[in-house]
């Protein structure tokens, strides 16, 4: 038997085309929630509650579907950075990642009849030395307004990057192989070409 329903708890469209890019048929659903960190949270906890909370919000308006949540932050000093706010917050951003190494967190969470599993992947990032022209260019490309550090490695952002440690795909937005792991743990099997399959009794 398959799975009837998959919904994405996201409007990110990287995480649409990664789950697309594995045959995962879905649909998009986001979930509306306060994303403030709570006092103490530290960055990794963060990340993974948002996205059982993104998975949990939308499994109680779709009880039947098998629900996909994800977060992704950008660390680096201990800092989290967020979206840049204008044109001058991106340059800080990026000067401040130019050369060096910083730390890309994204949770995942699966929510299916009632079970929730979840997990951050954590992956090391290392870009080139940017000077400020090279840093102008960039944005003026408008591609670091709307992403978490101010690039996306997906994008132009690939060839300021020099070095990526751990799964390249987290660092798009969703861990594919460990969403695989996940779903195997709910008793979903996923099969090459995309479907999902019961892999234990109903």
């Amino acid at each position: 038997m398959t799975v009837p329903r998959v919904i994405l708890a996201s409007q990110s469209p990287r995480r649409r085309e990664l789950l697309t890019l594995v045959g995962i048929p879905h649909t998009v659903l986001p979930a509306d929630l306060d994303e403030r960190y709570r006092p103490g949270e530290q960055p990794a906890p963060h990340a993974e509650r948002l996205a059982r909370e993104k998975a949990a919000v939308v499994a109680r308006r779709e009880p039947d579907a098998l629900v996909i949540g994800s977060d992704t932050i950008v660390v680096v000093d201990g800092d989290v950075l967020g979206k840049p706010n204008d044109g001058q917050h991106a340059i800080e951003m990026l000067t401040r990642l130019s050369g060096r190494t910083h730390v890309v967190m994204t949770a995942v969470a699966v929510e299916w009849r009632g079970e929730v599993r979840s997990w951050v992947e954590t992956v090391d990032v290392t870009f080139h030395d940017l000077s400020r022209a090279d840093i102008d260019a960039y944005i003026a490309t408008g591609e670091p307004m709307d992403k978490a550090g101010a690039y996306g490695i997906q994008g132009f952002g690939a060839t300021i990057v020099a070095r990526v440690d751990g799964d390249y795909f987290a660092v798009m937005g969703l861990p594919l192989q460990r969403l695989v792991r996940l779903l195997e743990e709910l008793g979903v099997r996923y099969a090459f070409g995309g479907a999902l399959t019961l892999s234990r009794p109903e």
